[in-house]
């Protein structure tokens, strides 16, 4: 079977996860002027991607995925619970648990999911991180192509956020893709090169945007 097409499974959109239904604070950046055009736009994007993802997201989702790809459940546990743990808002970790509750139940229902996994997928709370660790697993996607489609997933998002939230139309948004698509890659690198003692990340402005986001008048977005 084509390897590409787990890979794409997995990154796709039509995942019935609902990952487009969060902006990851981006709503909330729009709405205090903090992004106002493409410009702003790759700015927050490229801040998020290598001062906040690169730096903790990346490397524990990874972790997770090497972890579940080696049958280290004790260790893939443990990380289960750091990442809930990281969550920094309410609107995060009800994402994070959301997300991960959905992609259970699909796991739940296919065949590809060996009976270890499983297990631990019904030992822990729901968590977007272990939930998509052991889809890889289920699918046979490596640990590195996991983490490269959790990227391209969390960039094509907060693109399609833009384009709901902004007058930025389809065209921009693919000269913004061009312009990032390095970023991603410096992202992905710095994430499997980092050290477990130097995993962490201060987004104080993300942190403070998805706790303003929760009393938004009126929103698109559930983070």
């Amino acid at each position: 079977m084509n390897k590409a097409w787990a890979l794409l499974r997995l990154a796709s959109p039509q995942l019935p996860i609902g990952g487009y239904s969060y902006s990851q604070g981006l709503e909330m950046a729009v709405e205090q002027g903090l992004v106002s055009d493409q410009d702003s736009a790759q700015r927050w994007i490229n801040d998020q991607l290598l001062l906040n993802l690169a730096r903790f997201e990346a490397p524990l989702l990874l972790a997770h995925c090497t972890a579940a790809a080696n049958a280290d459940w004790l260790r893939l546990g443990e990380l289960a619970g750091e990442h809930r743990a990281s969550r920094e808002t309410r609107e995060l970790a009800l994402e994070s648990r959301q997300m991960g509750y959905s992609l259970k139940q699909l796991l739940d229902g296919l065949p590809e999911l060996d009976t270890a996994a499983r297990s631990l997928l019904q030992q822990h709370e729901p968590c977007l991180a272990l939930a998509w660790a052991l889809a890889a697993r289920a699918w046979q996607i490596s640990p590195s192509d996991a983490l490269a489609a959790w990227l391209w997933g969390w960039l094509e998002n907060q693109l399609a956020v833009l384009m709901k939230t902004l007058p930025l139309g389809q065209q921009a948004a693919q000269r913004l893709t061009s312009q990032l698509l390095p970023v991603l890659e410096q992202a992905q690198r710095q994430a499997s090169e980092l050290e477990p003692a130097h995993w962490g990340s201060a987004a104080f402005g993300l942190a403070l945007a998805s706790m303003a986001h929760e009393r938004q008048y009126s929103r698109l977005f559930r983070s």
